[in-house]
C-alpha cells in the first residue's frame, strides 16, 4: 500500500464510487491511442463496470487488446481552474463480466436510463481488472496507487469471485 493518508484514500474511493462519466482509453488496431466517453458503475467490489456495444470502436479495440485506462475526474465545485480538480486514472484490463445478469442489475441500478438498451443483443457488461492507478489531487499532490489503495478488501473479493 502507498503512503496515502486515510483522508486521501477515502477521497479516491469516493471518486471511484460517485463519478459516472469517464474517459476510456483503448488501443486501436494500429497500436495508437483512442479515447472515448463512457458511463460506468461500481461492481460490488468497487471495480468499474461498463455497458458497451459491440458496434463501438472502443469495444472492438478491447476485444483485440483488453489493456486500457479510465480517467475519473471530480466535480469542479467553485474552482475556476479545472486542473486543481481531483482525478484518478485507473490502468488494467477490461473484459466481459462473467455474470452478465448480475452485472446488468448492478449497472442499471446506478445508470437508470441504461435499462432502455441494456438488453439489446449487441450490448455486454465489462468489468475492469484494475492493476493500479495514478492520482492527481491538485498541484503537487500526486501519487501512484496500489489496488489496495483503490478498493477495500481487494483480496477477499477477488478470491471469492464477489464481483460480476
Amino acid at each position: 500500500m502507498s503512503q496515502l493518508t486515510g483522508e486521501l484514500r477515502a477521497q479516491v474511493r469516493g471518486l471511484l464510487a460517485d463519478i459516472r462519466e469517464v474517459a476510456l482509453a483503448t488501443l486501436d488496431a494500429d497500436g495508437g491511442p483512442f479515447a472515448s466517453f463512457v458511463t460506468t458503475a461500481p461492481a460490488p467490489d468497487g471495480r468499474p463496470l461498463l455497458l458497451l456495444s459491440d458496434l463501438a470502436r472502443h469495444t472492438k479495440n478491447l476485444k483485440r487488446q483488453p489493456q486500457c485506462s479510465m480517467l475519473f475526474v471530480g466535480e469542479g465545485g467553485d474552482q475556476a481552474d479545472p486542473l486543481v480538480r481531483c482525478r484518478v486514472t485507473l490502468t488494467g484490463r477490461l473484459e466481459r463480466a462473467v455474470d452478465q445478469d448480475a452485472a446488468r442489475i448492478q449497472y442499471c441500478a446506478v445508470n437508470k436510463s441504461a435499462a432502455d438498451y441494456a438488453g439489446f443483443g449487441d450490448f455486454s457488461l465489462y468489468r475492469m481488472d484494475v492493476s493500479g492507478g495514478h492520482l492527481v489531487a491538485g498541484f503537487g499532490r500526486i501519487a501512484e496507487l496500489s489496488v489496495e489503495d483503490l478498493f477495500a478488501a481487494t483480496h477477499e473479493n477477488t478470491r471469492t469471485g464477489a464481483a460480476p
